[in-house]
């Protein structure tokens, strides 16, 4: 089962942008055969941004869930997805 990585935000932001590309290296350096990666411009998605719970982007879902209100630094995802792989492994 893979997981879904899914950053919310806004265009135009560059220190978002640079945030968003270290979190992408963390998720491509697991494998994409384990993570999918998704960024879903707010303004393009703003039904299903409310629906997730995005108040204030740039934020960050884990399978469809707001995992983290603001963008968590890169070993702090790295961390997180290693423990939903680890819980996925024991089932």
């Amino acid at each position: 089962m893979t997981i879904t990585v899914e950053v919310f935000a806004v265009p135009g932001c560059s220190q978002c942008a640079q945030t968003r590309d270290a979190l992408r290296q963390v998720v491509e350096a697991i494998g994409h055969d384990k993570v999918a990666w998704r960024e879903i411009n707010v303004l393009e998605a703003l039904d299903y941004a409310v629906e997730v719970g995005v108040l204030s982007p740039p934020c960050l879902a884990i399978d469809g869930e707001l995992v983290f209100p603001t963008l968590p630094t890169p070993e702090t995802l790295r961390h997180a997805l290693n423990q939903r792989l680890t819980r996925q492994e024991d089932r």
